[in-house]
């Protein structure tokens, strides 16, 4: 079985993309992080992006603007290679807005000045997907 599909069909994926919409960036963490740990190839290195995306944000709530520029860095990373999609999920929004809030914190900036958005399938990809 092809290692994107497998991931698009656990049930701990749609859990942690929900729970990452939900700005539940703690308990997001663990779900992407136990998926990075058990996925090989490609997919490996776009979980690990929206890993630290997520990192980064709960390093903004805690105030640690160090620790949030370093990961908002890696994951952007990370995901840029990835272009509009990866993991049947449309990443376009959220890394423009990723790189808006690294720029945003390099200037000392507020950098939320513009809402994540949320995590949804890419174009075609609605049917395979059901993200909470």
């Amino acid at each position: 079985m092809d290692e994107e599909f497998r991931l698009m069909a656990d049930p701990r994926f749609a859990e942690a993309v929900g729970l990452f919409n939900a700005g539940e960036w703690y308990a997001c963490h663990d779900g992407f992080e136990e998926l990075w740990h058990e996925t090989q190839g490609p997919e490996r290195a776009a979980l690990q992006g929206i890993l630290q995306v997520a990192v980064a944000h709960l390093h903004l709530e805690r105030g640690n603007l160090r620790g949030a520029t370093v990961l908002l860095g890696e994951g952007l990373g990370r995901l840029r290679p990835y272009g509009a999609s990866a993991l049947g999920l449309d990443l376009e929004a959220l890394t423009g807005v990723v790189a808006a809030r690294l720029r945003a914190l390099q200037q000392q900036r507020d950098p939320d000045a513009e809402p994540l958005p949320r995590l949804e399938p890419a174009p075609g990809e609605s049917d395979a997907l059901a993200l909470g």
